[in-house]
């Protein structure tokens, strides 16, 4: 996997002041993936070291009065054309610059003060549709024993729990507000746990519950307070799923977005939810564009074949109808199942970041339909799910 990366988190000394701003978080990815180095104001000419530049009223400044736009647009097309040539998918940038600030950039005031906005640079990058984060979400992503990625799995897909070294187990009835009289479906078990793959710390629970069981949001939704609660800041979710003809194809699939057709959210109980601020939580992104460009790249580069598409959760059990499934089509849907879209409203609340993975194992709206067969084409593609899962583990 290629990723584009600025030079200075790399420990390159060509910032304003002379020197670095390395990451140890970055510098670990770089030794996994093929490094695209830029830095736009190298790029352009300008010395380092040289006074601090911030962005007012759409021009770029120098401390010193200069107006240095024209130089940070030219070393922001040069350094374009190299992220071009290289097709790489992911650029990690310095956070708050004027030319590769992400979401945030100093204001214009040298007084260290952020305002909304977009680097020269990185704004280039995002419409030439590049993933582009800064360091803060690389470090922020990056597992530890405090914080370990947590794993959920879907029916048929429990087979990956085998993998983890144990630390630790826990029931699932010793988990706050996960239902005491539950008993697993075919394909889940009810034990989480908590120890490592490959390495990487994780917390890995083996099944869930649903809403067509009976239960309610907040119920198949505390895996997820749990998982927080343990320091988990990433958490996999996946699930098998039928697929929309003409939209995906049988298969493993990257979860893009999704809709909640289920009728229930687990916030609207939110004052029951610690660390939960407000129910009004942004879904923009409710899986983390870093995390599915991560996935993506690791399934491209062990040759695994992976589509993207939008989820539709459904509330089930019964299976969806061909009008249901014309209806999804419609809507651009690629995936349906029958859990995750509630987890996913509970993650992003708790300020989690999220990747989706599914295995598409029957045609919505199709007959012949069986949990048996789902579970059955799920051990089919184990290996391979097995191993784009531990590939996204070792970047992280």
């Amino acid at each position: 996997m290629r990723v584009i990366v600025s030079e200075c988190l790399r420990g390159t000394a060509c910032r304003y002041d002379g020197r670095a701003k390395p990451s140890a978080a970055v510098q670990e990815l770089c030794e996994k993936v093929d490094v695209v180095g830029v830095c736009p104001e190298t790029a352009a000419g300008l010395p380092s070291p040289r006074p601090p530049a911030e962005q007012r009223a759409g021009r770029v400044w120098l401390r010193d009065g200069r107006d240095v736009t024209s130089d940070f647009e030219r070393g922001a097309a040069i350094s374009l054309a190299k992220a071009r040539a290289s097709a790489a998918p992911l650029a990690v940038l310095k956070a708050k610059s004027p030319s590769c600030g992400v979401g945030l950039i100093y204001d214009g005031t040298y007084t260290a003060t952020l305002t909304e906005g977009e680097g020269v640079f990185a704004r280039l990058l995002e419409e030439e549709e590049i993933c582009v984060v800064t360091e803060d979400m690389v470090e922020k992503c990056k597992p530890s024993v405090e914080h370990p990625v947590a794993i959920v799995l879907g029916s048929g897909l429990g087979r990956l729990a085998s993998l983890v070294k144990p630390v630790r187990r826990i029931d699932y009835h010793s988990i706050d507000d996960f239902p005491r009289e539950a008993r697993p479906v075919a394909g889940h078990r009810f034990e989480a746990t908590v120890g490592t793959i490959d390495g990487v710390p994780v917390v890995v629970y083996p099944g869930r519950v649903h809403l067509y069981q009976g239960y309610g949001a907040p119920e198949v939704t505390s895996l997820v307070r749990h998982a927080h609660e343990l320091g988990c800041r990433d958490i996999i979710f996946s699930c098998a799923t039928g697929y929309i003809s003409g939209n995906a194809h049988k298969g493993l699939g990257i979860l893009t977005d999704q809709i909640n057709f289920t009728g229930r959210n687990p916030l609207a109980e939110w004052d029951e939810i610690n660390d939960v601020d407000s129910p009004f939580v942004d879904m923009t992104d409710a899986y983390t564009p870093y995390l599915r460009t991560l996935a993506r790249g690791v399934a491209d580069d062990l040759g695994i074949a992976v589509e993207e598409g939008i989820f539709a959760g459904m509330l089930g059990p019964s299976f969806e109808t061909r009008a249901e499934a014309a209806m999804l089509r419609t809507l651009g849907v690629s995936y349906v199942g029958m859990s995750v879209a509630n987890e996913v409203i509970m993650a992003r609340a708790l300020g989690m970041n999220v990747l989706g993975l599914t295995l598409a194992t029957n045609e919505s709206g199709e007959s012949s339909v069986t949990h048996e067969a789902v579970l059955a084409e799920a051990a089919s593609y184990a290996d391979d799910f097995e191993r784009l899962v531990r590939g996204i583990l070792h970047l992280l």
